[in-house]
């Protein structure tokens, strides 16, 4: 029995030494502090497309649902919810008056194949569908409000 009193005193010594670097746990936050004033800091919309919110940054290019428009063609979303343009943060009712962002086609696609089975057990039935969502992949070009471009 003291030999195991005495593994557990080697035990309770072995915690110890594990817990003394915590240094890492206070860099995470200096971290998640700097990526979040990076953040506030970036220009960016959020706009309503095809019955869904969409964040958008300027220069990248987003998949929507299918809109009928021509490749290389240009786009204007006049429902804009929100505009940041790096300094303060414009919030609408529910739009922001005067905001638009310019949308530019760069392709139609066809989203991932998803199937889609249905059985009913014990009643031998079963179906097998797949599905392949229609997309429009767009390029921001530019974020305005009143006719003013932020990026």
């Amino acid at each position: 029995m003291t030999q195991t009193s005495s593994s557990n005193a080697a035990k309770a010594a072995d915690p110890a030494p594990t817990e003394t670097p915590t240094a890492a746990p206070t860099a995470a936050p200096t971290e998640a502090s700097s990526a979040g004033a990076a953040q506030g800091g970036s220009v960016y919309a959020i706009v309503e497309a095809s019955g869904q919110q969409f964040w958008l940054q300027p220069n990248r290019y987003y998949d929507l649902d299918r809109i009928a428009a021509d490749v290389d063609s240009t786009i204007t979303l006049d429902s804009v919810l929100m505009v940041n343009d790096g300094k303060a943060a414009n919030l609408g009712q529910p739009y922001v008056k005067g905001a638009t962002v310019e949308l530019k086609v760069l392709a139609h696609r066809r989203g991932p194949k998803l199937i889609v089975y249905k059985m009913r057990p014990k009643k031998k039935t079963r179906r097998k569908n797949g599905h392949r969502q229609e997309l429009t992949r767009v390029m921001v070009q530019s974020i305005s409000v009143g006719g003013k471009a932020i990026a």
